[in-house]
C-alpha cells in the first residue's frame, strides 16, 4: 500500500471512531417504543414465538416416552454395570434396571431389546427406575388372555411335580397342569415330564386368584377323536386288531386298539384259571385281540385274547377215559368241592363227598390247599359240555368193603368225637368210618339235654357196636354199655323199705332232693318233709329216709323220712295190740270194753290225737 492510501484509511478510521453513534430508537422512537418487546425486558430472557414452542412440544411427543404413563414399551440396552442395566426407553432420561431381573437371561449384551415398566419415574440421581420383570408379567397375562381367547397353542416348561399334577412355566407365570390332562392315558411316571417343555392349551383362567389352568390332553384328543369315529365305523365281531396294553385291573385289561379303548375280562385273557390279569400281560405290550361284542354306540368294546387259540378240550386226548388216574394242580377251593387242573384249561371237579369215604360233613380245605400237586381218578367225562368229576377217596380201599371183620356187633373200640347233634355224638373209629351214639346212650346215670353236656369234640371215647348196617353205612354205638350199668347195683342197695342217712340238698315247690350218691338224686314229696314234732326239715338239714319207691328203667327214686318215725309207731301200736289182747282174754272184759282199746289204739295208729 503506498503512503497516500495508508494516509487516507487513517484518516477514515479517525472520522468513524469521532462520529456519534445513532440507534434505530434514536432515529425513531415512536416506533421502538409501539415494538419494544417488554416481557423479555422483565424476565431477563428472549421470548421464543408460540408457533416455534408448538413445533418443540409436537417433536417431543413424536419421540420420547410419556413417562406417566403404566404402558408397557421397548427399551435398548445401552450400557451394562456390575448391578445394573442401563436401557434407553426415548425418554428425557435413561432408565435403570437391577440385573437380578435378567437372571433368566445371563447373555444379556448391550443393544438388547427389552420389555420394561417404569417403576419410579425419578430417583434421587434423576434417572428412571424401571421393571423389567413387571412388563414381563403384564405382557405375559395378555399373551396368555389371548391364547386363552383364541385357542393358541403355547409352549410351556414343566418345572416341577406338585399334589394332583405338575407346574408348568408359560411366557413367565406358572400354570397348573393337572395329572388327568398330562395324556390321554394313565401316567404312571410323572417325573418323566420334568423338565421339559411341551405344547399345552390354556383351558381355564382365575383372574380373582390369578390360577391358570392348562392341558396337553386336550392337544391330542381332537386327532385321537377322528382316529376313534374311523376305527368305531370299521368294527366287527371277530375282528382281530392290534392293541396295546393300557392298564391293568383286577377284573380285567384295557387295550388301546389307536384311540379307543376295549376290555378283555379276566376269563377271557386265558383259557387257565388266573388269579391276576398280569399273570398273563404286563403294561405298553402290544398283542391282537377278537372283538367279542360291543353296544349299539360302540363305545363298550369287549374283547378276547384266549379266543385267538385253540380250546383245550378240544385238544384233549381222545384215550382219556373214566376210570383213569390223573394228576393236577388245585386252582380253586369252594365250600362244595375243589377244581383241579389236569391239563392247561382242562379242569375236573373233586366233589367234598368224593374226597373221603367218611360220610362225616366236611369241607374241601380240611383235604386240599391251593396250589396242591396231587393224584385222582376220572369218574364222569363230558367232552361236549366240557365237564370232568373226579375223586380222590377212589385211590384207597373202601373201608365199608370189611366192616364186619373189623367192626363185629359187640366189639369195644375207641373213637374221636367229630360233631353232635340234638340226639347224640358221632365218633369216627378210623377215616370213613363213622358211628352214631344216641343221647341215651352216653351215661347210664346222668340225664343229659345236650350231647355237648357230656363230651367235647375231639374227645376221646370208648364205645362198643350196638348195631351194624352195611347196606346203609350205619353204625350205632354205645358208650355206656363200655361199663357195667350201676342200677344194678343200686336196685338191691336201694331197694323198698331200706333206709338211708342224708341230708337235704335243695327244697323245691313240690318237696325236696337229697343226694344219696353221685348217681342216685331222690325225691322227697313236701308231706314225707315232716318230722316227729310236726315241723318240716329244711335244707341241709340230716336225717332218715326210707325208700317208698325205686324204678330202674326210669331211674326214679322216692323217700320219705315221716315213714321212718311212723314205722316205729306201727310197731309200738302193734305190740300195744298184741299185749291188750292177750289181757282182755285173760280179764274177759265186756265186749263194749274191747271194743272201745282197739278204737283207741287204731286211732293212734291213724296219726289221729
Amino acid at each position: 500500500m503506498s503512503e497516500k492510501e495508508t494516509n487516507q484509511a487513517e484518516v477514515e478510521a479517525t472520522e468513524a471512531v469521532q462520529a456519534p453513534v445513532i440507534s434505530e430508537a434514536q432515529a425513531n422512537p415512536e416506533k421502538f417504543l409501539a415494538e419494544f418487546d417488554w416481557h423479555n425486558y422483565e424476565e431477563g430472557i428472549e421470548q421464543v414465538a408460540d408457533t416455534k414452542l408448538e413445533e418443540f412440544e409436537k417433536l417431543v411427543s413424536e419421540n420420547f416416552v410419556d413417562t406417566l404413563d403404566d404402558q408397557v414399551v421397548e427399551g435398548t440396552v445401552i450400557t451394562i454395570t456390575d448391578r445394573d442395566a442401563i436401557i434407553d426407553i426415548n425418554a428425557k432420561s435413561e432408565g435403570v434396571i437391577s440385573l437380578n431381573e435378567f437372571r433368566y437371561n445371563p447373555n444379556l449384551a448391550v443393544g438388547d431389546k427389552v420389555e420394561v415398566l417404569i417403576d419410579v419415574r425419578e430417583d434421587a440421581t434423576g434417572q428412571l427406575v424401571l421393571s423389567h420383570r413387571k412388563a414381563r408379567v403384564i405382557k405375559a397375562w395378555d399373551r396368555v388372555n389371548n391364547a386363552h381367547e383364541t385357542g393358541e397353542i403355547v409352549n410351556g416348561f414343566v418345572k416341577c411335580r406338585t399334589k394332583g399334577g405338575m407346574i408348568v412355566d408359560v411366557f413367565g407365570i406358572e400354570a397348573f397342569l393337572p395329572g388327568s390332562q398330562i395324556d390321554v392315558k394313565p401316567i404312571r411316571d410323572y417325573d418323566q415330564y420334568v423338565n421339559k417343555t411341551m405344547e399345552f392349551k390354556v383351558v381355564k383362567i382365575n383372574h380373582e386368584f390369578k390360577n391358570i389352568v392348562v392341558s396337553h390332553k386336550a392337544l391330542i384328543e381332537a386327532d385321537i377323536e377322528e382316529q376313534k369315529k374311523e376305527i368305531i365305523g370299521q368294527l366287527e365281531k371277530g375282528q382281530v386288531l392290534e392293541g396295546v396294553v393300557k392298564n391293568i385291573t383286577s377284573y380285567g385289561v384295557f387295550i388301546d386298539l389307536g384311540g379307543v379303548d376295549g376290555l378283555v375280562h379276566i376269563t377271557d385273557l386265558s383259557w387257565s384259571r388266573i388269579n391276576h390279569p398280569n399273570e398273563i400281560v404286563e403294561l405298553d405290550q402290544k398283542l391282537n385281540v377278537v372283538i367279542l361284542d360291543f353296544d349299539e354306540n360302540k363305545s363298550r368294546i369287549q374283547l378276547g385274547l384266549k379266543q385267538l387259540s385253540k380250546h383245550p378240550w378240544e385238544a384233549l386226548g381222545e384215550t382219556v377215559k373214566v376210570g383213569d388216574k390223573v394228576k393236577g394242580k388245585v386252582v380253586v377251593i369252594a365250600d362244595y368241592g375243589a377244581f383241579v387242573e389236569v391239563e392247561e384249561g382242562v379242569e375236573g371237579l373233586v366233589h367234598v363227598s368224593e374226597m373221603s369215604w367218611s360220610t362225616h360233613l366236611r369241607s374241601a380245605q380240611d383235604f386240599v390247599s391251593v396250589g396242591d400237586e396231587i393224584e385222582a381218578v376220572i369218574l364222569t367225562l363230558d367232552r361236549e359240555d366240557r365237564k370232568m368229576s373226579l375223586g380222590i377217596k377212589q385211590l384207597t380201599p373202601d373201608p365199608w368193603t370189611d366192616i364186619t371183620n373189623k367192626y363185629p356187633v359187640g366189639s369195644k373200640h375207641t373213637g374221636i368225637v367229630r360233631n353232635f347233634t340234638n340226639f347224640g355224638v358221632f365218633v369216627e373209629l378210623e377215616e370213613g368210618i363213622d358211628g352214631l351214639i344216641y343221647i341215651s346212650d352216653l351215661s347210664w346215670t346222668k340225664k343229659i339235654k345236650h350231647p355237648s353236656e357230656f363230651c367235647n369234640v375231639g374227645d376221646k371215647l370208648d364205645v362198643v357196636v350196638l348195631e351194624l348196617d352195611v347196606d346203609g353205612r350205619k353204625l350205632s354205638l354205645g358208650h355206656k354199655q363200655t361199663t357195667e350199668n350201676p342200677w344194678d347195683k343200686y336196685e338191691t342197695e336201694f331197694a323198698l323199705g331200706t333206709t338211708h342217712t342224708a341230708a337235704i340238698t335243695e327244697v323245691v315247690d313240690k318237696g325236696a332232693t337229697i343226694d344219696f350218691n353221685e348217681d342216685i338224686v331222690a325225691f322227697v314229696p313236701a308231706r314225707h318233709l315232716e318230722k316227729e314234732d310236726g315241723s318240716k326239715l329244711g335244707k341241709g338239714e340230716e336225717a332218715e329216709f326210707k325208700i317208698i319207691e325205686f324204678n330202674k328203667e326210669f331211674k326214679r327214686v322216692v323217700a320219705s323220712h315221716t315213714a321212718v318215725f311212723r314205722e316205729e309207731e306201727a310197731k309200738i301200736v302193734k305190740q300195744a295190740v298184741r299185749k291188750a289182747e292177750a289181757q282182755a282174754a285173760e280179764a274177759k272184759p265186756t265186749l263194749g270194753d274191747a271194743n272201745d282199746a282197739l278204737q283207741a289204739l287204731k286211732d293212734k295208729m291213724d296219726g289221729k290225737k
